[in-house]
């Protein structure tokens, strides 16, 4: 059923400086409804996504939540960043029984369209985007889904709430899916009729606490399939397998990423790596389930050239290649990242700690890097690991971003490459990973 908000005095938690609950906030007002809009960053902090809002239709409370706000609530909206049960003010609106929900589950709510819900702890973005478009280009070849739209949100992008009014039942919208928004999700119990699990790793337990919360909020993207609907995963997962048939599903569970779709895939596309493969053959499974044909799938994949802060190739500098991967805040994607090129590797490492361990990164950096860089909050930690695994590798501790590329341009070769792939969030020296790639871009681009 879904939430009625028009008429309601409702408070949207979480603003964000870009613009995470903009799109939220303007429907709820198209709707309706009274809005609050507050965050805990102070206004010159937020100018961006104020500039996206008409503040006469808003009530404002910005630079710290005020409980006394929650006196005038029906209905709270909470940004996925929320960390929910440290935060006092939600746990104030819990306390009051104040009705919750998110933007996410306000629009799985209402839209009617065929839902494909993609997730995983490394990939999900870039198989998000081939799976774009892939099915952008079976919308306007002769397919069964020709003149049909195709819209591509969630965490990869803009908000697709603005457009719920307009989104039709034969449509297709694929949404990215974080374990945040999953989490939350399993309050509305529903499922996307297509939904593909790129791989389960260690990630977020800053925030979930343990591996087993975090599993099992990424599962609810299968949780509430009907028997007509189906899970796809990588045929390697025998981990998530095992979690998924413990859940009972009324779905199928298929599989993708054998050695002859691998094979076909290295000639055709442009972006390095064996990840990108497995998330290029991610999307084939998807569009085969859609009947559509592999030379509508392979010709778009050919054209696909990568996401920026993904393994982003920025410069070839004295021989050196750069390549931007700012986008990593996993151990796992870092050693995805390593085993992507055949070419002596120097990989810089660090930032915010997640509480997740680094020893299978620091195997791979073992076998495929000539140097390691660390830096940022966690830069002992990492190095500790490395230095573990692989006494002889050379590991290099400085303090910060600019810091760790001036040393790996001393340590690099003729022939390497130089990737940044953090393997960590941001947030310790960063606003976002986007921030964090486009310093590495500036820094590396202007190397005299």
């Amino acid at each position: 059923m879904n939430t009625d908000v028009r008429g309601k005095r409702i408070i949207v938690m979480g603003l964000g400086r870009f613009g995470g609950g903009v799109g939220v906030s303007r429907w709820l007002a198209a709707q309706g409804a009274d809005v609050l809009v507050t965050d805990q960053a102070a206004e010159a902090d937020l100018a961006d996504s104020i500039l996206k809002l008409d503040r006469s239709r808003f009530t404002w409370r910005l630079g710290g939540h005020d409980p006394a706000d929650l006196d005038r609530a029906d209905l709270l909206v909470v940004s996925p960043a929320v960390d929910k049960p440290r935060s006092e003010f939600f746990q104030a609106a819990v306390n009051r029984r104040i009705p919750w929900t998110t933007e996410m589950n306000l629009f799985l709510e209402r839209c009617p369209a065929n839902l494909i819900g993609i997730t995983g702890s490394a990939g999900k973005s870039t198989t998000t985007a081939m799976a774009g478009a892939i099915l952008e280009a079976a919308a306007t070849a002769d397919t069964p889904l020709k003149g049909k739209r195709v819209l591509i949100g969630g965490n990869i992008g803009r908000s697709l709430l603005d457009e719920i009014s307009t989104i039709k039942p034969d449509d297709w919208v694929i949404l990215e899916l974080s374990s945040f928004q999953l989490e939350d999700a399993a309050g509305i119990r529903r499922s996307p009729t297509v939904a593909l699990i790129t791989n389960l790793r260690p990630n977020h337990l800053d925030r979930h606490g343990d591996m087993e919360s975090y599993a099992n909020a990424k599962l609810n993207i299968a949780r509430f399939q009907s028997s007509a609907d189906v899970t796809f995963i990588h045929e390697s997962e025998s981990d998530l397998r095992t979690r998924l048939e413990a859940l009972k599903l009324r779905s199928p569970i298929r599989t993708f990423g054998d050695r002859a779709t691998h094979d076909q895939l290295a000639s055709a596309l442009r972006v390095p790596g064996r990840h990108n493969r497995d998330n290029a053959a991610a999307a084939l499974a998807i569009a085969g389930h859609l009947n559509v044909p592999d030379t509508v799938s392979l010709a778009a994949l050919a054209e696909f050239r990568g996401l920026p802060h993904r393994l982003e190739f920025v410069r070839d500098h004295n021989g050196i290649q750069y390549f931007n991967d700012s986008k990593s805040t996993t151990p796992e994607s870092a050693r995805i990242a390593l085993e992507a090129f055949e070419y002596p590797v120097v990989i810089l490492l660090g930032g915010y700690d997640k509480h997740v361990e680094f020893d299978d990164l620091a195997s791979a950096a073992a076998r495929r890097a000539r140097a390691a860089i660390c830096y940022g909050a966690v830069r002992e930690k990492i190095a500790a690991s490395i230095q573990t695994a692989a006494p002889r590798l050379q590991v290099q501790i400085v303090p910060d971003l600019p810091a760790a590329l001036a040393a790996a341009r001393s340590t690099a070769q003729t022939g390497d490459v130089v990737v940044l792939s953090p393997a960590c969030a941001s947030y310790d020296q960063f606003i976002n990973y986007e921030q964090r790639g486009e310093l590495f871009r500036k820094l590396v681009t202007v190397l005299p």
